[in-house]
């Protein structure tokens, strides 16, 4: 299952792009899947470290949050050494996250402004102590430099505009709730089924990251397929335009 997303977590009265997920499921997890369902897009695609997404032509966005998980493992591999470079790499990560809280809910132009002046500086401190520290590239903490080192370019690439996260949390979050259901029904029996499964929780958390009751929403779906085709304001409809009583 392959889930987009598009928009902010939140509504933002300043934020006019629509707020999406959506669920593709493809029978493959070759990167010709999100390169196909893409078709030829060239703005920016925040990912996680996955090489697939490379076949796309799109512009790459790394995941912070995901280079900290690695700092995190390694972290706890050595419990005991409180001020270790795996602790120092996590604080620093910390800091960079400190200014994205207090950039929440500011205008891309503002947030842009505000990683210039600071998280820039941090994410050069961060290259550079990359750069220079030597460990075993096999162990955890050898492989979570060498993550960031692979990731560097892309996990640098959301200083460039105030429209994109640190992180690609939004889709991990948006994920969790197949994630969950799938622990119920195990598989679905075809393909047909999976494409309504993807189908129904594209509504569902389309609707939930939109502000909507789900239930209310797919109520007003439904009352409106009770209409002949051509009476059916289809655009009126989407889980970001939609007004429910």
């Amino acid at each position: 299952m392959w889930l987009y997303g598009t928009g902010r977590d939140v509504r933002n009265s300043e934020d006019t792009a629509p707020h999406l997920v959506l669920y593709d499921y493809q029978d493959s997890r070759s990167g010709q899947c999100p390169a196909a369902f893409l078709g030829g897009y060239t703005g920016y695609l925040q990912v996680d470290g996955y090489a697939g997404y490379h076949s796309t032509t799109a512009t790459l966005v790394g995941c912070m949050a995901h280079a900290r998980r690695k700092f995190e493992e390694a972290q706890r591999a050595q419990p005991n050494i409180k001020v270790g470079k795996a602790v120092w790499a996590l604080t620093h990560i910390q800091k960079l996250y400190r200014i994205e809280k207090a950039c929440a809910g500011k205008l891309p132009e503002e947030i842009y402004r505000r990683r210039q002046a600071e998280s820039k500086p941090l994410m050069e401190e961060l290259g550079e102590w990359l750069a220079k520290t030597q460990v075993l590239p096999k162990g955890y903490l050898g492989k979570a430099i060498g993550y960031c080192q692979k990731q560097w370019p892309k996990l640098i690439r959301y200083l460039e505009d105030g429209r994109l996260g640190i992180d690609n949390n939004r889709a991990e979050r948006a994920i969790k709730p197949f994630v969950i259901g799938r622990k119920n029904w195990m598989f679905a029996n075809t393909e047909g089924g999976a494409h309504a499964s993807a189908l129904l929780y594209s509504l569902v958390e389309s609707a939930r990251i939109n502000g909507l009751n789900p239930y209310d929403y797919i109520h007003a779906l439904l009352t409106a397929l009770k209409s002949p085709d051509a009476e059916i304001d289809w655009e009126a409809l989407l889980p970001w335009k939609i007004t429910l009583p």
